[in-house]
């Protein structure tokens, strides 16, 4: 998954890009609104957590310049404020969960992953596809009831394609949304992930390759 995570402290910042890392996602982190708006407008992200009081242009503006440009993906906002009237006007926006400072990072995290998950359309924190079950809350995946060893990179591919299973996802969505902006499109590294998740889910046909077109997770 692949995040804007925009905050003007910066100490407050690094230390949230490293836990949202830790948990297996991309972060690309921002300090001022102006930047927050391009980025949002025109980067594919899966979430983002938006500060209210940023230079430059406030979170309020920016939020509603992405809602107007069309982006639907879900915003966390983070506050200090506590009046009633400034949460509003970030729901009013278009933000979908809000955090007020000083808040638990690990709560954070949490709501993060729910607003990901519902976006996809998932209401619940395990997502079951047949034999595969990934609880999204432990970050672990489990195959006719036994925990499926991955790696870091596996993991992060395998989690998407369920949070999306039964829709055919294209390489380019994958490489914009698991790896770094200067992913290089012409590596093989989705293939090479692609072929041991395969193996790693024999002797179940869960992860079919629509060729020409992408990957999809799901039942035959």
């Amino acid at each position: 998954m692949r995040l804007l995570l925009v905050e003007d402290d910066a100490p407050l910042r690094d230390s949230l890009a490293g836990a949202l890392r830790a948990e297996g996602w991309v972060v690309d982190p921002c300090g001022d609104g102006e930047e927050a708006l391009w980025l949002g407008t025109e980067e594919p992200y899966d979430a983002a957590v938006l500060d209210l009081g940023l230079p430059r242009r406030d979170g309020i503006s920016v939020l509603q310049g992405w809602r107007e440009a069309g982006r639907r993906f879900p915003v966390l906002l983070l506050t200090a404020r506590q009046r009633w009237n400034d949460k509003l006007a970030g729901f009013g926006a278009g933000a979908d969960d809000y955090l007020t400072k000083p808040f638990d990072t690990d709560e954070l995290v949490l709501r993060l992953k729910a607003l990901i998950r519902r976006a996809s359309g998932h209401a619940t924190p395990v997502i079951g596809i047949g034999p595969l079950e990934l609880d999204t809350l432990a970050c672990r995946f489990r195959l006719d009831g036994r925990p499926l060893a991955l790696t870091a990179g596996e993991y992060r591919l395998l989690a998407y394609l369920a949070h999306h299973a039964g829709r055919t996802v294209p390489r380019a969505e994958l490489a914009e949304h698991l790896y770094e902006r200067d992913f290089d499109l012409d590596s093989n590294v989705i293939d090479v992930q692609i072929g041991r998740i395969r193996r790693k889910l024999a002797p179940h046909r869960l992860l079919h390759t629509e060729r020409g077109l992408g990957f999809r997770l799901g039942l035959e």
